[in-house]
């Protein structure tokens, strides 16, 4: 059976017919062609699909693409604004925040829900946040310093150096 779905994502309005089953993530990288929402672990436990649903971070293969009608979606294509990196992604950037970068996404997007909730988290905030998001090739340090580092810039503490 199909659906039709009205969803905005990245601020544009989308309209398309999905299947009963298809997911959130298959829609997203399948349909929109908005890839860097990964597809990593088929059971829910990585968190490479993590995206912002109604602002709130979601992992994308847990959700039924019927569900989200009418709502609003944000995708690691959407942060940047203007040409500038959103102060997560800069973060990852500046603290070498990543390795081989395929949780990277998942990472930034549990990261920007994290900070619009908590905007001044302590490393065991950070760490408690992320446990739903698996990487394999770090030790989470540089992840933690890129989530504080930020923190400090959308408060206002971090120079722009």
């Amino acid at each position: 059976m199909k659906h039709e779905i009205t969803v905005t994502v990245n601020g544009t309005k989308h309209t398309a017919e999905v299947e009963s089953r298809a997911l959130l993530v298959h829609f997203i990288r399948d349909v929109l062609n908005l890839t860097g929402t990964h597809i990593g672990c088929d059971t829910s436990q990585c968190g490479a699909c993590t995206l912002l649903l109604n602002g709130q971070a979601v992992k994308s293969c847990t959700i039924l693409a019927a569900q989200v009608d009418g709502k609003e979606i944000t995708t690691i294509e959407g942060l940047a604004t203007d040409g500038n990196l959103h102060p997560v992604q800069e973060g990852f950037w500046q603290e070498h925040g990543l390795q081989c970068g395929f949780c990277t996404p998942g990472m930034i997007m549990s990261s920007v829900d994290l900070l619009g909730r908590i905007p001044n988290p302590d490393e065991q905030q950070i760490r408690h946040n992320l446990e739903g998001n698996l990487c394999r090739c770090t030790g989470y340090q540089n992840i933690v310093k890129s989530v504080q580092f930020a923190s400090k810039k959308m408060s206002g503490a971090a120079g722009d150096d």
